[in-house]
């Protein structure tokens, strides 16, 4: 793809890099084929491609930040089925990151969006404020016909119950049972603090167990996803630097083997910290060194592999595995859960159309609520076409989306493998 971008703005790191990606696009549209936006309205610009042309345009100088722009971007889901299927390797993530931060200092969003924007950052990466706010919810749904259709799709995403903190996942050092076989550091994460604490605790079981020493840093935080995925890039690079410092110095100390992330979510911006504090020189290095060693939870347990003698008996359950679109789409990785759930005793199955994602994409659901039903609908009917008696997947956001439109408890692949190597049994599921 030509472009035309004025060279002063090329001086800019973000906007060369952000061209140099254009530059690889051919127009092909083979994206728009598994673009979920695209297939739900058949509009160009709701698709890749299109919203390429947007984003070009708009660096171009040929057209501004309309309410029009802004809509077909923030309809973006950012779920990358799109990268996985580009023929060119056209890394669409990194452009629609840049366009999304150029929107929160160049364009002015509307009162009631821009509180809404607010209140998710200033309570989702943090558990304690999160729990409450959660707890403040549930008080606020009998009088949610009062509110803007918004503020009540924000509301209907309260649980019924909040579960109570970690009992075993809490900030310190987790001894290996036997012989320490590595040392890791595990991210909790902030909203799966709150929503999925049964996760942190079972990662924590399966790790130790598997004879990893599990380091969780008193100082670690949210990992800014949630907030630099909204644009706030001001607002997510401190969460993101916070949690460099935590582990480096571990690092620096005792050593890490690997950060292990069990929200993948989380693991695909972790990931990518090399690339979004490149520009940060006192941070770059440090940054590049987290993100070398930062797995996902599933590629940890294939590295260290589950003895036989740890299956226990489970019942052949079987199990429709989800693919998170941030796990299969932004990390590449797919093979690992599946590979250790039926090695632990489950049948596990597909999902049909499992490319798509499933309508969580970290805030969309609460700030695209009618879209993320939609899909959300759809992935439930996918799932019961399989049969299975409950459904595994490695994203917490995608459990809580699922569950919203699914009657089959929904658990983390954790929770199923820590119970084949002698855990508890999870809550919710058939007898």
């Amino acid at each position: 793809m030509q472009t035309s971008i004025a060279r002063s703005l090329l001086q800019n790191p973000e906007v060369a890099h952000a061209e140099s990606i254009l530059r690889k696009c051919v127009h092909c549209g083979f994206c728009n084929a598994t673009c979920p936006t695209y297939l739900l309205t058949g509009e160009e610009l709701e698709g890749p491609r299109g919203r390429i042309y947007l984003m070009k345009n708009v660096l171009e100088g040929k057209i501004t930040l309309t309410d029009s722009v802004v809509r077909h971007i923030d309809s973006c889901l950012s779920c990358f089925a799109c990268m996985t299927t580009c023929p060119s390797g056209v890394q669409y993530s990194h452009l629609v990151d840049e366009t999304r931060a150029r929107i929160e200092t160049e364009y002015r969003r509307g009162p009631l969006d821009r509180l809404q924007r607010m209140m998710l950052a200033l309570t989702l990466p943090f558990p304690g404020r999160f729990r409450m706010s959660l707890r403040m919810g549930r008080l606020a749904k009998p009088f949610a016909y009062l509110l803007p259709a918004t503020l009540r799709a924000m509301l209907a995403l309260t649980p019924a119950r909040i579960p109570p903190p970690a009992r075993l996942a809490t900030p310190g050092v987790h001894s290996a049972q036997g012989a320490r076989r590595a040392r890791v550091a595990l991210l909790t994460g902030c909203a799966q603090q709150v929503l999925g604490p049964e996760i942190n605790d079972a990662t924590v079981r399966l790790l130790t167990r598997l004879g990893c020493e599990v380091v969780i840093p008193p100082a670690m935080g949210c990992c800014g996803a949630l907030v630099f995925h909204m644009g706030d890039r001001p607002g997510s690079l401190p969460h993101m630097r916070r949690n460099i410092a935590a582990w480096t110095a571990e690092m620096d100390g005792e050593g890490l083997d690997y950060i292990v992330i069990n929200t993948s979510g989380c693991g695909t911006v972790v990931k990518d910290y090399g690339h979004i504090l490149a520009n940060e020189p006192e941070w770059s290095g440090p940054a590049a060194r987290v993100a070398a060693i930062a797995k996902d939870l599933s590629e940890v347990l294939a590295a260290l592999g589950v003895p036989k003698d740890l299956h226990g008996a489970v019942p052949p359950l079987r199990l429709a595995y989800h693919d998170a679109c941030s796990l299969q789409h932004g990390q590449k990785v797919r093979q690992p859960a599946r590979t250790l759930l039926r090695q632990a005793g489950f049948e596990v199955v597909d999902v049909p159309e499992g490319h798509l994602c499933c309508g969580s994409a970290g805030t969309y659901n609460a700030l695209q609520p009618v879209t993320a039903a939609e899909l959300g609908r759809q992935k439930a009917g996918h799932i019961a076409r399989t049969g299975a008696a409950a459904v595994a997947t490695a994203n917490i956001g995608c459990m809580e989306q699922i569950a919203q439109h699914s009657d089959l408890p929904v658990l983390h692949t954790v929770q199923f493998l820590d119970w084949a190597t002698g855990g508890p049994r999870p809550q919710g599921l058939p007898e």
